[in-house]
């Protein structure tokens, strides 16, 4: 029988985007270019989601090279992957601080089985997308962040959404990590397609970590409270 790990876990392996992007622009398959990436999320996937319960969806943006980029996991880096999950991704060793905030607030809840026996945390865009910077580096990249970008992926996104909600979350609500472009963004897509009957916004993690950290502790009562509110 098809668990909702199992369904995560096959829409993981055959991921793949068919758009053409704009110029300085890439897509990032961590499950393509890095096989540790879905034999650790696999891993992670059958650990936590191998039943048939419906989870409540939280959406980020897409992923981050050092998060999801690394571990196939969003909002997880290596990090958490080993200390907050028991899962080893050898040969990468990465931090982010949206990752740092996302397992306060896991831990808060009760910790990574209970909190992900309730909810399912993925993005709109599944892949993530990088471009050079001035001194010749990869940096992420959002999808809102280029018009052209954005019309390149929306069929891509529509897509992912669906098979989110077929993997076995719930229609009636989901969370959007992100309070300005990427809620603004998602809530004219359910406008129009009605994913779901209620779309709420959280600030997202990495707002939080580089601009109000003094106040993190306010923002995770928030989210405890709304996440709760959902339940």
């Amino acid at each position: 029988m098809s668990t909702f790990a199992e369904r995560v876990i096959e829409f993981n392996r055959n991921l793949k985007l068919e758009a053409v992007l704009p110029a300085g622009i890439r897509a990032m398959n961590p499950f393509a270019e890095n096989p540790l990436a879905l034999e650790v999320s696999s891993e992670f996937y059958r650990k936590y989601y191998s039943d048939n319960r419906e989870r409540t969806l939280i959406l980020g943006i897409n992923p981050g090279r050092f998060g999801a980029g690394v571990t196939g996991v969003p909002f997880t880096d290596t990090k958490r992957m080993r200390d907050k999950c028991g899962l080893e991704i050898t040969g990468f060793a990465t931090h982010e601080p949206s990752s740092v905030f996302v397992y306060e607030v896991i831990d808060a809840w009760g910790g990574a089985a209970k909190f992900y026996s309730e909810f399912y945390i993925n993005s709109p865009s599944p892949l993530g997308y990088v471009s050079i910077n001035e001194r010749g580096k990869e940096v992420n990249f959002n999808y809102y962040d280029s018009r052209e970008l954005a019309i390149a992926v929306r069929p891509f996104m529509i897509e992912s959404l669906r098979a989110h909600i077929a993997a076995g979350c719930r229609a009636d609500i989901a969370f959007c990590l992100g309070s300005g472009k990427n809620y603004d963004y998602l809530s004219r897509l359910n406008d129009e397609f009605r994913f779901f009957g209620q779309l709420v916004a959280l600030e997202h993690p990495r707002f939080i970590m580089q601009y109000k950290s003094k106040d993190k502790d306010d923002y995770i009562d928030k989210y405890l409270r709304l996440l709760a509110g959902s339940l």
